[in-house]
């Protein structure tokens, strides 16, 4: 994998900020009692981009003690500088935002030969890369044709809002000449906050989608809470041992159990579990869940569709 490269991200809000403390973390050294180690990152510099001067203060003073080796740099209003001076770019500002970012003098150009990473819903790589080609001048566009391989190579990832305690399940979605060195190096970023998953343009919103499914199993989780309360249970006793049930459920699906063979053996004959489970299937939630993603998925295809 490439080092001692130069990130610029624009639009450094909530999840820029996750995505860079994650890299930060895993660049810091550890010094433990035998040894010191230091966990190798491919950037040596950071360039954190704000929409005003005051986030970006902000952003400085929370990372001002930082202990890692990169180079941070704060900016507001300064994303042409800033993709001019990296090698690679990402894309965090609000989707409504995007054509005005890309659309501002020198902005495409200085993005032409890189890596462009977009984190925005909504905006497929087709579009974003069609939008750059518009808005980037014939003499970038000339200097990138020089190239043996295709300069400009746009990639958008999915992370969701666990992102924040490094346990997201980030989807991304890569062109088809998409360089491995990209590829690793895409993959190294968002290994840093969980999790990493690649998929086709074909399933890319169904999995953007399902990133957003942790909003759906809240109302669930709500529901749950609800009950317990109902039951006379304090909502705080009730939210800790839900979370842990969850955590557990987590884990025994990722080493391959399958939902159907955990609720037979959690529901034994007349029990209170087969009784909360016909509940739950009487009222349709299994068939609900699934419509929501159907649902969901379908939206934002359409959403695309009207931009291209």
């Amino acid at each position: 994998m490439e080092t001692n490269l130069t990130l610029a991200i624009i639009g450094c809000g909530n999840m820029g900020s996750a995505i860079l403390s994650g890299i930060l973390d895993a660049d810091a050294t550890t010094t433990t009692t035998t040894n010191t180690t230091s966990k190798e990152s491919p950037f040596s510099r950071i360039i954190a981009c704000t929409g005003t001067q005051a986030s970006a203060e902000k952003l400085r003073k929370r990372y001002a003690g930082h202990a890692s080796s990169i180079v941070l740099d704060f900016r507001s209003g300064d994303n042409c500088a800033a993709a001019a001076q990296s090698d690679v770019v990402m894309l965090g500002c609000k989707p409504y935002l995007i054509d005005a970012v890309l659309a501002a003098e020198g902005v495409a150009d200085a993005m032409v030969g890189k890596l462009v990473v977009s984190l925005i819903a909504g905006k497929t790589v087709r579009v974003l890369s069609e939008c750059i080609a518009k808005h980037a001048s014939e003499e970038a566009g000339a200097v990138e044709g020089k190239a043996g391989e295709k300069g400009t190579i746009v990639a958008r990832a999915m992370p969701n809002v666990a992102a924040s305690v490094r346990e997201s399940m980030t989807v991304v979605e890569l062109e088809d000449t998409c360089p491995p060195r990209y590829v690793r190096l895409i993959n190294w970023m968002f290994s840093q906050i969980g999790r990493v998953k690649v998929l086709g343009a074909d399933t890319f919103d169904c999995g953007t989608m399902l990133m957003a499914s942790a909003a759906s199993v809240s109302v669930a989780v709500d529901g749950l809470l609800d009950g317990c309360v109902a039951e006379g249970m304090r909502r705080a006793d009730a939210s800790e041992i839900v979370s842990q049930c969850l955590l557990g459920l987590a884990k025994l699906l990722q080493d391959g159990e399958h939902p159907a063979a955990l609720r037979e053996s959690m529901a034994s004959p007349r029990g209170c579990t087969i009784q909360g489970l016909l509940t739950l299937e009487k009222a349709g939630v299994r068939s609900a869940f699934a419509e929501s993603v159907i649902n969901g998925t379908r939206h934002l295809q359409e959403l695309q569709r009207k931009q291209e």
